[in-house]
């Protein structure tokens, strides 16, 4: 078990930039662009990968794990229950399809983190809080390469989330440093990032602008 959680709570740990990492089988440009994006301030990593090769999963999954920890950085599954709990991660994220919430909280315990994709749907984030999500996250918000069709969520959604929930609330979907600021202002925990993160010419200076973003926010 990571010393992570027992040293801090759920608001400091889901907080400013979340890296989503890109869909990749080259696990040696993947490795370094997550080095990256930890230096610049990446507060959390989720491994996303949808490929069917669970030997490629395990191996990216194993390495970037390490990554996390040499940072102290919690490291998040994505819709892979298994591989967070073979790997000890700090976590895993599901999607409404992806497994039983309350069976996720059962197995990784209460210390672990476990995170609801809720979509634009604030009935659907009370219901997941109370099987046992520790923060949600809602989108997407702006055009995004990753999922071109998703239906837009509004930026008044994080308001109106933010009067229902206690928990952190991080938004998806196009974020780029340039429309960020309005979800921030909304009251969102975190922002998570892909393409706008990996695609950077500069990944550490994409990411620290990320950063700073939070650090200016109205108190």
């Amino acid at each position: 078990m990571s010393s992570i959680h027992s040293a801090r709570d759920r608001s400091t740990i889901i907080h400013g930039l979340y890296a989503l990492t890109p869909d990749t089988d080259d696990t040696e440009t993947l490795l370094m662009q997550v080095e990256q994006a930890l230096i610049g301030g990446a507060s959390v990593l989720q491994y996303r990968n949808k490929s069917p090769i669970a030997a490629l999963r395990n191996e990216q999954a194993s390495a970037l794990l390490r990554i996390c920890r040499r940072h102290g950085v919690p490291f998040i599954v994505n819709d892979d229950l298994a591989l967070a709990c073979r790997l000890d991660a700090d976590g895993v994220h599901l999607g409404q399809d992806d497994g039983d919430l309350a069976s996720a909280r059962a197995a990784l315990g209460p210390q672990k983190l476990l995170g609801a994709s809720c979509y634009r749907d604030i009935a659907l984030a009370i219901s997941a809080c109370r099987q046992g999500a520790d923060h949600v996250a809602f989108g997407g918000f702006f055009a995004s390469p990753t999922k071109p069709g998703t239906v837009r969520a509004s930026p008044t959604l994080i308001s109106q989330a933010r009067e229902r929930l206690a928990v952190p609330i991080v938004a998806i979907g196009g974020i780029t440093t340039l429309n960020a600021a309005s979800l921030i202002a909304a009251g969102v925990s975190s922002v998570a990032v892909i393409s706008a993160l990996f695609n950077a010419t500069d990944i550490t200076a994409s990411a620290q602008a990320f950063c700073r973003l939070f650090e200016t926010r109205p108190a």
